[in-house]
C-alpha cells in the first residue's frame, strides 16, 4: 500500500504541477504574444522588443512572480532573457527543450540543474521551470520556446496540501480495505470454528454410538456363546422331566402289562380289572405330564395380544400348571412392545415364575407391568427366603438366559435378593425395541 501511495502522490503532483504551469504559461503567452516579431529568423531581439519585454514581465502580478525569463531559438541559442549576460549565447539543447520544440509543454518543481540556470539555483527558492512552445500564429508552428522561473510558494503549499489528501485518500483506502479483509477473515474464522465444534459434536456422537456398537457386539458374543450352554441346559431339562415323569409313569404300565396278576390264567376278574385301571391311570397321568411339557414349550399367539394380556397369560399358565397363585398388577397404558418384545416378556415371565415356585415354593408370587417415560418395566416377586446369587451353580442358568435375552434387546436385567423375597425385574426401551 505504500508503494501505491507514492505513486497516486506523483501522479497528483504531477496533475498539479502541470495545471499550474499551464495557468502561468498561457498568462505568459497572452502578455508577450503582441510584443513578439517573426521569430522564424531565429535571430536576438532587438533592444526595442527587448526593453519592451522587460516592462512587460517586470511589472504587476507577473512581475513579482518570475524570477527569470529566456526565449529561445531552434538552436539552442538564447534570443531574449531578463539577464542579458546570456543573450546570444548557444547552449546544448537539454530533453526538455527539445520536449518543447516539438510541441509540448514542460514543468519541473525545484530541478534547477541546467548549466544556464546557474543564478536561479544560488536564489535558494522553490522555483518551478516551465517550457512553453510559442507558436506561429497563422501556421501553428513552433518558431521558439519560451524558458521562465516562477516563484512556486503558492505552487509547493498546494502541493503540499495534495500529498496529504493523497495520502489521507490512500489511508482511508487502506482502513476501509483492511477493515474488509477483517470482517471476512472474522466471518471465516466463526464459520471455521462453527463447523469445528459440529465436527467435533459428531465425532463424539460417533464415538458414542461406536461404543454403543461395541457393547453390544459384546452382548451378542455374549449372548451366542451362552446359546449352546442354555440350550443343552434346557434340553436338560426337559430330558430330566421326560425321565422322571412320563418315562416312569410308562414304565410302571408295562411293568404292569407284564406283571403275573394280569396274564395268569387263575387270577380273578377284579384282580385284572384293578390292574387294567392302575394301568390306564399311569399312562393318563404319563399324557397329562407330556402335555403340560408340551404347553410349556410352545408359545401363545401374542403378535396381535396387548402386552398386558401376554403378561397375563404365561401367569395363568403357571397357575393351571403349579396350581399356585400368582397377584398380577397389569397396567392398561397404550405402551406396546414389539413381537421379539412380547416374546421376550412372555419367557422372562414364565421362567421368573417357575424358578420361584422351584426355590421359593410359590410363596407370594406376584407379577407386576408398568409404563413409565416409554419403558415397559416387568416385575416377578416372590416372598421365599432368598439367594446368594454368586453361589449359583449350572442349574442357574434360567436366570443367565433372561439376562441375555433381555440385554440384547436393549433392554436391563436386575436382580434383587434378601431374607424377605426376591424380585426379577426387567425394562424395555418401547423406541429400541420398535428401532428397525
Amino acid at each position: 500500500m505504500a508503494l501505491v501511495g507514492i505513486v497516486v502522490t506523483r501522479v497528483i503532483e504531477d496533475s498539479v504541477t502541470r495545471n499550474s504551469a499551464a495557468s502561468t504559461a498561457l498568462y505568459v503567452d497572452s502578455v508577450i504574444a503582441p510584443l513578439l516579431p517573426d521569430m522564424r529568423k531565429n535571430e536576438a531581439l532587438s533592444d526595442p522588443v527587448a526593453h519592451a519585454l522587460d516592462e512587460t514581465l517586470g511589472q504587476g502580478a507577473l512581475g513579482k512572480r518570475l524570477v527569470s525569463f529566456r526565449l529561445w531559438g531552434k538552436d539552442g541559442t538564447i534570443l531574449y532573457a531578463n539577464d542579458r549576460s546570456l543573450v546570444g549565447k548557444r547552449f546544448e539543447p537539454s530533453p526538455n527543450l527539445e520536449t518543447a520544440f516539438a510541441g509540448k509543454m514542460v514543468a519541473e518543481f525545484n530541478q534547477v540543474d541546467d548549466i544556464e540556470s546557474k543564478r536561479e539555483r544560488e536564489s535558494g527558492q522553490m522555483l518551478l521551470e516551465i517550457y512553453n512552445p510559442v507558436l506561429q500564429p497563422w501556421s501553428g508552428e513552433v518558431v521558439a520556446v519560451s524558458e521562465f522561473y516562477e516563484i512556486a510558494t503558492d505552487f509547493e503549499r498546494s502541493l503540499l496540501w495534495a500529498r496529504v489528501w493523497s495520502w489521507l485518500a490512500v489511508a482511508a483506502a487502506t482502513l476501509g480495505f483492511f477493515l474488509v479483509l477483517s470482517a471476512i477473515v472474522f466471518r471465516g474464522s466463526r464459520t471455521i470454528t462453527q463447523q469445528s465444534h459440529a465436527l467435533r459434536a459428531r465425532v463424539l456422537e460417533l464415538s458414542g454410538l461406536l461404543a454403543q456398537n461395541r457393547l453390544l457386539h459384546a452382548r451378542v458374543q455374549r449372548a451366542s456363546q451362552r446359546a449352546v450352554a442354555l440350550n443343552e441346559s434346557y434340553l436338560r431339562r426337559i430330558g430330566a422331566d421326560l425321565h422322571d415323569g412320563p418315562a416312569q409313569l410308562v414304565a410302571l404300565a408295562s411293568m404292569k402289562l407284564d406283571g403275573s396278576a394280569l396274564l395268569a390264567p387263575c387270577a380273578s376278574p377284579e384282580s385284572r380289572d384293578r390292574e387294567i385301571d392302575t394301568i390306564k391311570s399311569s399312562l393318563d397321568e404319563a399324557l397329562y405330564e407330556i402335555r403340560s411339557i408340551c404347553r410349556g414349550l410352545i408359545l401363545p399367539h401374542i403378535e396381535t395380544q396387548r402386552t398386558r394380556d401376554v403378561i397375563a397369560h404365561a401367569a395363568q399358565a403357571h397357575e393351571q400348571r403349579t396350581g399356585a397363585t400368582v397377584r398380577q398388577s397389569l397396567s392398561d397404558e397404550p405402551c406396546e412392545l414389539s413381537p421379539s418384545g412380547k416374546i421376550c416378556a412372555y419367557r422372562f415371565v414364565q421362567e421368573a415364575l417357575s424358578n420361584a415356585y422351584r426355590h421359593a415354593g410359590g410363596a407370594g408370587q406376584a407379577v407386576r407391568h408398568a409404563c413409565e417415560a416409554g419403558r415397559v418395566i416387568i416385575e416377578v416377586s416372590d416372598s421365599g427366603p432368598g439367594f446368594d446369587p454368586t453361589l449359583a451353580g449350572p442349574e442357574a442358568l434360567g436366570l443367565a438366559g433372561l439376562r441375555e435375552r433381555v440385554e440384547s434387546l436393549g433392554g436391563v436385567f436386575t436382580l434383587e435378593t434378601s431374607e424377605r423375597g426376591t424380585i426379577v425385574r426387567m425394562v424395555l426401551d418401547v423406541e429400541e425395541v420398535h428401532a428397525p
